[in-house]
């Protein structure tokens, strides 16, 4: 790692990025801290509230202060520093500049880089949190139906995941009928009604690590045009798997999954990217989108979510956790995503 600190032309780095800061110390609020990554040593720097936590949880030297900014000047005793210009804010940037004797450099992925290939602790962490997501969604299909409000079913699955001894990954995604065409549609008191579709978007995160998937189902018996929408989501959707492997261009992906949808005539309703990475944060890389540079690596995990949405109608997304193997991929979703008729 501090090889590529000085790549930069740095000779530390201090690291404010949460995720990165867990990623890189074990310590489960780092909200609350930073890691200050030195020529012979790195330290996780948090204040008194955390004495014991730190104590138990972090594989790095730990430092209790607060404010930790005289700390970080003195241990740089005027050495270049490198920070993490994506997540600092201006005015901690402004106030450390200030302070140093050298202007600081600003570099941005080099953490990041470091988390796109996960290793086998990593995949254990997802695969549990996929399991737990598959299980939430077996048992809300016997919680669903006319009548319940899209906020009753957000609550009884987070019930579950948290039973289950997880916890969200992100603010549980309900949305019935119409309010199926807003991509994050947010669970409200809205009452869902029969001959509706429902989509469901949640996951469950086992010690940092997230799951995301997304399903739609249909309360009672669709209408044709509903379930012709729904079969072309899921003809891209596993045509998209069908490609996906290490050494494909994320790129490529997503337009393989908009060629399907023009065939369809939906291109236009198509409106959000393929997918994206996943693993301590819900959304990192790669990412699977026209402009990505990315190229998918065994040991990545992304999403893989294509989606059409007709604003005051309808929408249908289908979405799956998939690990990069090296001879192709695992689906770690295993829930059914032929249309269920609740």
């Amino acid at each position: 790692m501090f090889k590529e600190v000085q790549k930069e032309g740095a000779e530390a780095l201090l690291v404010t990025n949460p995720a990165n800061i867990r990623y890189l110390s074990g310590f489960t609020s780092p909200e609350d801290a930073i890691v200050l990554i030195l020529p012979r040593r790195a330290v996780l720097v948090t204040d008194g509230r955390y004495i014991a936590q730190a104590a138990e949880e972090s594989s790095l030297e730990v430092k209790i202060t607060r404010p930790w900014l005289e700390w970080v000047i003195k241990e740089l005793d005027g050495k270049t520093l490198a920070i993490e210009s994506e997540h600092m804010a201006i005015a901690t940037f402004d106030e450390l500049r200030t302070h140093l004797e050298v202007e600081p450099v600003r570099v941005s992925g080099l953490i990041e880089k470091q988390r796109l290939n996960k290793n086998d602790s990593e995949l254990e962490f997802l695969k549990q949190a996929a399991e737990i997501t598959d299980a939430a969604f077996s048992h809300i299909l016997g919680f669903i139906e006319p009548g319940r409000q899209e906020i009753e079913i957000a609550l009884e699955l987070e019930s579950f995941i948290r039973l289950a001894g997880a916890t969200t990954s992100f603010e549980i995604i309900v949305a019935s009928g119409p309010r199926t065409a807003m991509p994050h549609g947010l669970a409200s008191q809205r009452v869902m009604e029969s001959g509706e579709l429902v989509t469901l978007d949640f996951g469950a995160k086992v010690s940092g690590y997230h799951a995301d998937m997304t399903r739609t189902v249909s309360l009672g018996k669709p209408s044709n045009s509903h379930r012709a929408i729904y079969e072309e989501v899921l003809k891209t959707q596993l045509a998209s798997l069908e490609a996906i492997a290490s050494g494909v261009s994320c790129a490529h992906l997503d337009q393989l999954a908009r060629s399907q949808f023009r065939q369809a005539g939906l291109a236009d309703q198509f409106s959000h990217s393929l997918g994206h990475g996943v693993g301590l944060e819900i959304h990192e890389a790669p990412f699977l989108s026209a402009n990505s540079s990315d190229m998918l690596d065994s040991g990545m995990v992304v999403t893989v979510e294509p989606g059409v949405y007709f604003p005051g109608d309808v929408g249908v997304r289908i979405e799956d956790l998939v690990a990069i193997t090296n001879s192709g991929a695992e689906i770690l979703s295993k829930s059914e995503k032929n249309l269920l008729e609740l």
